[in-house]
């Protein structure tokens, strides 16, 4: 019943469907690597949860909705329409949202520009890697399987995970502090 009523939301309003979901579940990762990944002693961060529900409320739900119209625009119909929209999505939009995201996430904390750079400098790369361990299974299948209307409910699935991810990338203090911590979870 809450599905298919998503669903008539998400059909009428689709923008602002998105847009909610999205900065919902930002928040709602931020607030589990807070509370479960990052175990710290400090504080909750309310206003660094708010960043990410804000982020995900104006700029990552708009901007989301528009390229998945625009890759189905693009390459809708065609034999190897979702194996483009992949590369698109994954070599074109991945890197190029990240490091908007880190920065804007840094500009939004009140970095200067030196260590936004040295931000974006130092993850962007741990962070495409992880991504594409990730994100390219889950869209392949999305593109070949589900509808344009949908495709939003199969990321929001995995976004919880990946925005947890997201959240302590963005928070952590280096690339020293997200190698060893990959590292103790691997080994």
């Amino acid at each position: 019943m809450a599905l298919r009523l998503y669903l008539r939301v998400l059909e009428k309003f689709p923008v602002a469907t998105m847009s909610v979901t999205t900065g919902t579940l930002m928040a709602a990762g931020d607030s589990i690597a807070q509370i479960a990944v990052e175990k710290t002693q400090k504080p909750y961060d309310y206003g660094r949860t708010g960043r990410f529900l804000g982020f995900g409320l104006f700029i990552g739900g708009p901007m989301f909705r528009l390229w998945y119209l625009g890759l189905d625009k693009a390459f809708k119909g065609t034999r190897l329409g979702p194996l483009k929209m992949l590369a698109c999505d994954q070599l074109l939009w991945a890197p190029s949202f990240l490091t908007f995201f880190l920065g804007t996430m840094g500009t939004l904390r009140g970095d200067s520009t030196q260590q936004i750079k040295d931000k974006i400098s130092n993850d962007i790369w741990p962070v495409l890697k992880t991504n594409w361990k990730i994100w390219p299974a889950v869209q392949l299948v999305n593109f070949y399987l589900v509808p344009l209307q949908h495709r939003v409910l199969v990321v929001n699935f995995v976004a919880l995970g990946w925005n947890t991810y997201m959240a302590w990338v963005s928070e952590a203090d280096s690339e020293a502090e997200l190698t060893n911590n990959d590292q103790e979870t691997t080994h």
